[in-house]
């Protein structure tokens, strides 16, 4: 059983995006797997709080993701 977590930063996507992300990676498992992988996969999404995610040494924040 496949265990895919995606880590994304808090407000960043919507309930609408999050769930075409769940759909998307379980859809990837299974055309690399099989179609029996599909009932087996796990997706799950942690939302990380702002300030507690960085790169380079910076904070990013929301609008730094989507700009």
């Amino acid at each position: 059983m496949p265990l895919v977590d995606v880590k994304v930063l808090a407000g960043v996507f919507n309930p609408d995006q999050k769930a075409e992300i769940i759909e998307k990676m379980t859809d990837v498992m299974a055309e690399i797997e099989g179609e029996h992988m599909r009932e087996k996969t796990w997706v799950t999404i942690q939302e990380v709080d702002v300030g507690s995610w960085g790169v380079g040494g910076e904070s990013v924040s929301v609008e730094t993701v989507k700009t």
